[in-house]
Formats: structure tokens, sequence, C-alpha cells
């Protein structure tokens, strides 16, 4: 009789992880994870009570790989990280971009989370210092705004041929700044 193979959950995770990439997480199903490892879905539900446990092990994955795209920019400032961060995920994982950041689901983070966060960011940054709490968080929007818009392009491949990466980043960045100096010009108190 041949060995038994045996599937950790790192593996699992892993080929459940490919099928995300390949087509978004709700083509996670224990069959398809097990036709990809080769093996029946006996050792998937060894490892895992349910697929839902599964997917939520696989978004903690894209959180974590999410982190470390956040943590290679080296930009000067958090908003042009993240927006920096955002363009790569869309380019390397768009349907993952497009099923976690286009449409309603319980794996993104609430706007309201991540705004109070940046909130607290962006009072810390001198050139925003004085600015209200209401006008630090609608300039966050607009911000957020452009950068979700370009990133949904990227994704889905509807930047013109003659952009490429690094003139996408230069787009974000040159928007955000036009943006930023648009509120300032305006009234920085505005909400």
């Amino acid at each position: 009789m041949p060995p038994t193979t045996r599937y950790d959950r790192a593996a699992i995770v892993e080929a459940a992880f490919e099928i995300a990439k390949e087509s978004g997480l709700s083509a996670i199903s224990t069959r398809h994870v097990a036709k990809r490892l080769g093996c029946s879905v006996a050792p998937i539900y060894q490892n895992f009570a349910t697929v839902d446990d599964l997917i939520a092990a696989v978004v903690e994955r894209v959180t974590a790989m999410s982190g470390e795209l956040l943590a290679a920019q080296t930009g000067p400032n958090p908003f042009e990280n993240m927006g920096k961060a955002s363009l790569a995920f869309a380019r390397d994982y768009p349907a993952l971009f497009r099923e976690i950041a286009l449409e309603p689901n319980d794996h993104m983070t609430p706007h309201e989370q991540i705004e109070d966060a940046m909130a607290g960011v962006m009072a810390s940054d001198p050139e925003l210092a004085d600015w209200t709490d209401a006008a630090r968080r609608r300039l966050f929007l607009k911000m957020r705004v452009f950068q979700l818009g370009l990133s949904a392009m990227v994704a889905n491949g509807h930047l013109p041929s003659w952009m490429d990466e690094k003139a996408a980043e230069d787009l974000l960045l040159e928007t955000g700044e036009e943006i930023a100096a648009g509120m300032a010009s305006t009234g920085k108190d505005e909400q």
C-alpha cells in the first residue's frame, strides 16, 4: 500500500489562496481545494470545521500579504504608501481586488474604522494639524475615492496603453496633491 499523503493547514490555505487569486474568495469550496491538492475533502475538514473557516484563513493570508505590500512602499507619507500598495494589490491580484474592494462582503474593514484610524494619522501630519477633524476626514474620503477608482482601472485593465506602473503611481500622487491643495485653498475648515 502506498504511503498516505498528509495535507497540513498551511498547504490547504495555500491551495485555497491560489483559487482565490485566480477567481476570488467566492470560488473557494472544499471540492475545489481538494481537486487542487489531488485529495479528498477529508483533509480539509480535518483542519477546518467549515469552508467559512478556511475562507477566514485565506482572508488572514490576504491581509498579511497586503501588509507586506504596504511595508514595501517607501513613500514619505501614509497616503502615498497606501495608494501605491493598493495599485500593486490591484495589479498583482485583480480577482481578489475586485471581490474584496468592489463587491459587498464581510472581508473588508468598514470605511468608518479605516477613516477613524486615518484621522489619527492625519492629525499628526504637520501640514494637516490645523485642519478640522471633519476636513481631514473629507480629504481622506476624496483621496480614497480616487485611489479606489484608479485601482479598479488597474485591476480591470482599463488604463490607457501608454500608462505603465510608474505613470499610474505618478498620477495617484499628483492627484492626491491636487486634492489636498484644492481643499487647502478653498477652506480646510469646510465640511
